[in-house]
């Protein structure tokens, strides 16, 4: 089943193959633009850092004329790849985005890819036109030149999911994380439990989105009884029982704490707290398909 979104007012909903229903809230202008002048203060502050200590062993060398050279590659560098290695690396965010709570994913609600991250990046000196001039005020003063991003604003302003031009390029958007969370969820102490995480296939990971699910119903899982567990657990576990190729009366709430264990604490401890807003596992390997079946040879037909 294919990830569909639709949208309604300011929030996106997804649908995802575990059939599975997510809600995000678009990044307004207002969120986008205190996350960009977040990262703006961040580097401005590294090129600055970065000039004075270049400058201080570049003299010290002898060599004090390559500081600027230095200086102008590293800021290259840094303009033009600072949002997309950050973006890539932690999971659609630069540092402004985590400040200020925001996340860039693909319009299908997956995890943007490294191409994706860099891309729209990239493309941000399109939506930084049209360039204006501000003429001096003295006829010997130069024309200050700036880059008005009305571009941007402007398509922001058009497209029901805030995209710029990079973003409808990439087929991303940006999205506002939700803040709550549920606290550091134990590990689930089940009869079984160990039995069961060790038939589960050692090559399957949840992915982010099942993954997400099940931090959610962990999460929850005390305030419920048995009978409802299993009432609420079913709808997923049904799908997961097919795909691991468990026993039929496998136990529906044992299984997702099983996966749960398997995606937070024993790949990764540390992100049970962020289990919620964002998952760090990778996408899920496809079990190995089934043998072929034998084909049936037909008894050769006796002649007379």
């Amino acid at each position: 089943m294919p990830l569909t979104a639709s949208q309604i007012d300011s929030h996106v909903q997804v649908v995802t193959p575990e059939n599975i229903a997510f809600e995000y809230r678009v990044a307004g202008p207002y969120g986008r633009v205190m996350a960009f002048l977040i990262d703006t203060v961040i580097f401005c502050l590294a090129i600055l850092a970065i000039s004075i200590v270049s400058g201080m062993v570049l003299g010290y060398l002898g060599v004090g004329g390559l500081a600027m050279f230095v200086i102008a590659v590293v800021a290259f560098v840094l303009y033009w790849f600072y949002g997309g290695f950050f973006e890539a690396v932690w999971n659609g965010q630069t540092p402004g985005k985590r400040m200020t709570g925001l996340r860039v994913l693909r319009t299908d609600g997956r995890p943007i890819s490294a191409v994706q991250a860099v891309l729209r990046n990239v493309l941000r000196i399109a939506d930084a036109l049209p360039i204006v001039y501000i003429p001096g005020f003295f006829f010997d003063e130069a024309p200050l030149v700036y880059t008005s991003y009305l571009l941007a604003l402007f398509s922001m302003a058009l497209t029901r999911r805030n995209q710029r031009v990079g973003d409808l390029v990439c087929g991303t958007m940006v999205v506002a994380e939700d803040r709550s969370r549920f606290g550091k969820v134990p590990a689930p102490e089940e009869p079984g439990l160990a039995e069961l995480l060790e038939s589960i296939p050692a090559n399957f990971v949840p992915s982010r989105s099942l993954a997400k699910a099940i931090s959610h119903y962990v999460g929850r899982r005390r305030y419920f009884g048995p009978a409802r567990r299993q009432e609420i657990a079913r709808h997923v576990g049904d799908l997961l029982v097919d795909r691991l190729r468990l026993p039929p009366d496998t136990d529906h709430d044992l299984l997702l704490c099983a996966l749960y264990v398997r995606a937070f604490h024993k790949a990764e401890p540390g992100d049970t707290e962020d289990a919620v807003i964002a998952p760090r596992v990778p996408i899920p390997a496809e079990p190995p398909p089934p043998p072929p079946k034998p084909a049936r040879r037909r008894p050769p037909t006796p002649t007379a």
